[in-house]
């Protein structure tokens, strides 16, 4: 069958679709049994597997008229790939389900595709998608398992964090957010809908920060270089660095105080602004922090409590149950 630019799922069988998809697809250094069987089969020389799975939705996740389908593919597996990281391992392999409505064009699973298999090899390489699945949606969704080797180390927990330990964080702060307030403000037409014609060129005026949004680049490899360093405790920053930094604290015991200084001149979008999935982790007092990590703060002995410069922080961050207008275009 052609590749016509006008097909679409309803064209197509899933043995058809599927044929297309699994060359573009990467293989994973640890895969002995890829895709096309009833399951896949990974080696496991660790003994362990980090395991995590993460959805995008249409709508609450992302808005076609702004994002490529190269975007949702890279986006989909680094915000996954991220989450493995922050537990201190090596990201493997992945299983990928795609549901979508049948007018979908052909193109838009492919671009997907590609850009799954871009992300891996730029962001972790070595990981590869070794399965999933495909399925008819109203909205398309995106369901990524992620799976890690933790490679003879223990997994760095949220809960490891003692008071005076260094807070730290790797890669970008608040240009997710900028992004998308950026999107919403002029990536959109007359009548306030999203437009991809002016997303794009919003994209030509302020790449840093839409691309920072659509199509983030964290610090994977820094996971593995933070276990190794020492750290008592990472999470993936995904919902904004407060809420997220209330998390580790809760999860630990300890409290967290950041030192506005070390925020820089946007500091409510750094403590707010959500989607960099850089890396928050602590460290014990005196040790050198690995290149690519920044002093933010300390661990302090208030339970729970996020404070700037002594004073208590009141947390935003994205919430999916309250940040969704309702909107999917």
């Amino acid at each position: 069958m052609t590749n016509a630019p006008d097909q679409t799922l309803a064209d197509l069988s899933e043995g058809e679709v599927l044929a297309r998809i699994f060359p573009r697809l990467p293989h994973a250094d640890t895969e002995l049994l890829g895709p096309g069987d009833d399951a896949a089969v990974l080696s496991a020389a660790d003994g362990r597997y980090v395991v995590t799975c993460d959805m995008m939705i249409q709508g609450p996740d992302f808005r076609l008229a702004w994002s490529t389908p190269h975007d949702l593919g890279w986006k989909a597996a680094a915000t996954n790939l991220s989450d493995v990281a922050a537990m201190g391992a090596r990201p493997t392999a992945l299983v990928v389900a795609i549901a979508a409505p049948p007018s979908t064009p052909i193109s838009v699973i492919l671009g997907i595709a590609d850009g799954l298999r871009e992300g891996c090899e730029a962001l972790a390489p070595g990981c590869g998608v070794v399965g999933g699945d495909l399925s008819a949606s109203d909205a398309l969704t995106l369901s990524i398992t992620a799976f890690g080797d933790l490679e003879g180390r223990a997994p760095v927990l949220r809960s490891g964090a003692r008071a005076g330990d260094v807070v730290a964080h790797a890669g970008r702060l608040g240009d997710a957010g900028i992004g998308l307030g950026l999107l919403f403000r002029f990536g959109v037409d007359a009548d306030g809908v999203p437009s991809r014609a002016a997303a794009d060129a919003l994209k030509l005026r302020e790449p840093r920060f839409v691309e920072a949004q659509l199509a983030p680049v964290p610090p994977i490899r820094l996971g593995t270089v933070a276990a190794a360093a020492g750290a008592t405790a990472m999470l993936d920053v995904s919902d904004g660095l407060a809420i997220d930094a209330g998390r580790l604290a809760r999860a630990s015991g300890v409290g967290v105080d950041f030192e506005s200084a070390e925020l820089g001149d946007r500091r409510e979008l750094a403590l707010g602004g959500g989607e960099d999935h850089g890396l928050l982790a602590t460290f014990p007092p005196g040790v050198v922090l690995p290149a690519g990590f920044r002093r933010l703060g300390t661990v302090t002995d208030q339970p729970g409590i996020v404070l700037v410069d002594g004073e208590r922080h009141t947390q935003g961050g994205w919430d999916p149950y309250r940040g969704w207008d309702g909107a999917t275009t």
